[in-house]
């Protein structure tokens, strides 16, 4: 009888019995359905794809670039002379696998050289590393020496020298000090464990146990006359710990407790940031005219070119202000040059370049409805659009001083375009001459050389391979076309491009897009239950706008068992307008809304998708959106997976909850709690945690789970102990199997294996 309990429990804990009724299983999935899933998983299929891009390594000095990519030869490294437009391989890899096969004692197979990238240290020698250690090979006779290791960890700074060489700035007993040849000097001495000059709070710092020793953090920035040192003071005083607890050491028999500092939102007592100016010359410490900055925040300020004044983006806490402020390092005195509110939300994500020698800077806003570039005139303040359209401009590329071209990546601006394909453009500095400089209806990734003369052009669709052109700048005209992905033995596995649609949104108005993956060996006759891989975190879009996002997918080897699966970004996801993004701001517990009208549409366009059958998977704030689906939306999604879900925003890390739900926490919060609403779940439910994620604490999950206990509510759980945030190695492994055998057995109805 024993025996049978412990049997009972053992499968229960790992996901091997399920509560509740399942589906009458029908015929069982076979070991060849899975090797044809493992195959379309990202480590084999990568292996059926050559030529899929190009990553320039550009040289120092010369007009060339390397690169490597997969061929069928395997690994292959290229060298590029621009000039003459010749592409040829960097070295003879059969020779340097030889070479390398004696220097490490061990077999090394040309078709899979142990780096991956190489730096030239001549036109006859390469340096590269593999297993932490540096090696230099000759391209005359092939020779290849070690020249050095890398640490076992890397070695975080201690210590700066001022930029004239005369004082060394570093810390001792939680205080900071100067030396110089002839002396020692104390800048502070009230520093404490808990009240720490020249310290910050690293985002992963983990203390064993409750009074664990805080890893050693050192800043402390010289102002280039070497007069000032810009830190600040980290506050533990009041910070709050998050805890774990690791079962996953082979040699302990007891859980190993571990503690990190982590505000949640709408605390007060968190770790906190006082941002200080030390002067060299007068041992005077001056504060910087700001509130204590709360850790998650940060201190944004850096030094001007000359040290006469310091500079940076103060994010106001709750992110409904943002100023772009200047600091008089002999006061500490705060100086707004340019703010930008909201309603809602200012995004974390704004693009910024001071210009001294010019006395601009460029900033960009979303205060027209659509971020937009604006110039700023340094000593009057003057804000005057560069850019005006209804299209988001992305990241700053490249600055030209000389030339006057700013360059950048923008959005939505081609007429008839996918709005999620970026572009490359640039523009005066006076907002003259705007110019698209990567014209194919595409998805375009660039890759600007140094001196910004040359740029790699990789784009595709989710429905277009990647084809790579190496392109001039500033006027973006084709130099070389260097090569196209070859996808003939992906293809010949039976992998289909994803089917793209476009439906509208809640509103009725709006265009959302999406795609479908199915499973090779589709026929529209039959009929397949759909499965939603949901991600609707405001910060980002799930949309496949590139070939690699649509191919390196976990929506392919699942479809393999027979599914139809979704992604599909919703009103209140990033990359589109204001408007469209304010949407999700205090309703993140609605953004599947716009799925399931979404899944409506695409019902009545495609006879093949079975919507009786429709499950759900997501990971961290995708994990939430599962477990909610079987609550806001119960009856309509009939299974979920959700891994690492954050199932309340009280329990977050404190920043993402403040920027998309609201700051102070209010009422929203506990209406769309996954926990304050359990009582509403009905479906099959798997959640799962990593033991030790730091990142998303298991104590949601875990609360999760006592909340649907109390409801009576039939679930499985499966914590995986060593695991943190990301299912890494045998964890990922093990985890996809078993997403996949939950689908398998409940929403398709078949007989999983083990």
């Amino acid at each position: 009888m024993m025996k049978r309990i412990y049997l009972f429990l053992l499968l229960f804990f790992t996901g091997g019995i399920c509560s509740g009724q399942s589906p009458a299983p029908g015929s069982g999935i076979s070991p060849e359905d899975y090797r044809r899933a493992e195959s379309f998983l990202a480590n084999n299929i990568s292996r059926k794809i050559y030529h899929l891009e190009v990553n320039p390594n550009w040289l120092k000095d010369v007009p060339e670039f390397t690169y490597a990519t997969n061929t069928p030869r395997g690994k292959t490294f290229y060298k590029v002379h621009i000039p003459s437009g010749t592409i040829k391989e960097a070295f003879d890899h059969e020779r340097l696998a030889r070479a390398l096969s004696d220097a490490l004692g061990k077999p090394i197979e040309r078709k899979n050289l142990p780096f991956g990238q190489i730096e030239w240290e001549n036109d006859r020698a390469i340096s590269f590393i593999t297993d932490r250690v540096t090696y230099q090979a000759n391209l005359k006779d092939y020779t290849v020496n070690k020249t050095g290791v890398l640490p076992a960890e890397e070695v975080s700074v201690r210590e700066v020298r001022s930029p004239d060489g005369k004082w060394v700035a570093f810390s001792r007993d939680h205080n900071l000090y100067v030396r110089s040849q002839a002396q020692e000097i104390a800048l502070s001495t009230d520093g404490k464990p808990d009240y720490a000059y020249a310290s910050y709070l690293g985002w992963s710092d983990i203390m064993e146990g409750e009074n664990g020793e805080r890893p050693e953090n050192f800043t402390a920035v010289w102002s280039a006359d070497g007069s000032r040192i810009l830190t600040q003071i980290a506050d533990l005083r009041k910070g709050r710990k998050m805890y774990l607890l690791d079962w996953s050491i082979d040699s302990l028999y007891r859980p190993k407790l571990l503690s990190y500092y982590r505000g949640g939102p709408g605390d007060t007592n968190i770790v906190c940031y006082i941002p200080v100016i030390f002067d060299i010359n007068t041992r005077k410490m001056i504060k910087v005219d700001l509130p204590p900055l709360p850790h998650f925040i940060g201190n944004p300020l850096r030094w001007n070119k000359d040290g006469s004044f310091l500079y940076g983006l103060y994010r106001h806490r709750g992110y409904q202000r943002m100023d772009l402020i200047c600091v008089d390092p002999r006061t500490g005195k705060v100086d707004v040059k340019f703010s930008d509110s909201s309603r809602t939300n200012v995004e974390n994500t704004t693009e910024f370049r001071l210009l001294e020698d010019k006395g601009i800077a460029f900033i960009t806003s979303e205060r027209s409805g659509w971020n937009q570039v604006y110039r700023l005139d340094w000593a009057s303040g003057s804000v005057t659009a560069l850019t005006r359209g209804d299209f988001v401009v992305k990241k700053f590329v490249a600055i030209d001083e000389e030339k006057e071209l700013l360059y950048f990546t923008a959005s939505g601006k081609e007429e008839g375009r996918n709005p999620y394909f970026n572009h490359l453009y640039r523009i005066g500095f006076d907002g003259s001459g705007l110019q698209l400089l990567t014209p194919e209806n595409a998805h375009h990734e660039v890759h600007l050389s140094p001196g910004n003369q040359y740029f790699v052009d990789n784009y595709s669709t989710a429905r277009q391979p990647t084809i790579s052109v190496l392109r001039s700048l500033p006027d973006g005209k084709m130099i070389k076309e260097l090569g196209k992905a070859d996808i003939s033995e992906l293809l010949a596995a039976g992998w289909d491009f994803p089917e793209i649609f476009k439906v509208k949104a809640r509103d009725g108005l709006t265009d959302i897009y999406g795609a479908i993956w199915k499973p090779s060996g589709f026929s529209e006759s039959d009929r397949y239950p759909l499965i939603d891989n949901s991600y609707t975190g405001p910060q980002a879009n799930v949309f496949p706008e590139s070939f690699r996002s649509a191919v390196f997918s976990a929506a392919q080897p699942l479809a393999e068992f027979g599914f139809a699966v979704m992604a599909v970004d919703g009103l209140g996801s990033a990359g589109r307008s204001k408007a469209f993004h304010d949407w999700s701001y205090k309703r993140l517990g609605y953004g599947l809304t716009d799925h399931v009208v979404a899944i409506r549409q695409l019902a009545a366009k495609y006879s093949w998708l079975d919507t009786t059958r429709i499950g759900i998977f997501g990971h961290s704030a995708g994990g939430y959106d599962a477990a909610h689906a079987l609550m806001l939306f119960s009856g309509f999604y009939k299974v979920a997976v959700a891994s690492s879900g954050d199932h309340d925003h009280r329990m977050e890390k404190a920043w993402w909850p403040e920027m998309y739900m609201g700051w102070p926490v209010d009422s929203a919060y506990h209406l769309q709690s996954n926990i304050t609403m359990a009582d509403k779940m009905q479906g099959k439910l798997l959640l799962v945690h990593g033991g030790i994620d730091e990142n998303v604490n298991p104590s949601a999950t875990f609360k999760l789970a006592e909340a649907l206990i109390r409801a009576g509510k039939n679930f499985d759980m499966l914590i995986i102990p060593g695991s943190g945030h990301g299912y890494t190695g045998h964890y990922g492994e093990y985890f996809t199997r078993k997403r996949w055998n939950y689908f398998i057995e409940h929403l398709l109805g078949k007989q999983a294996l083990p």
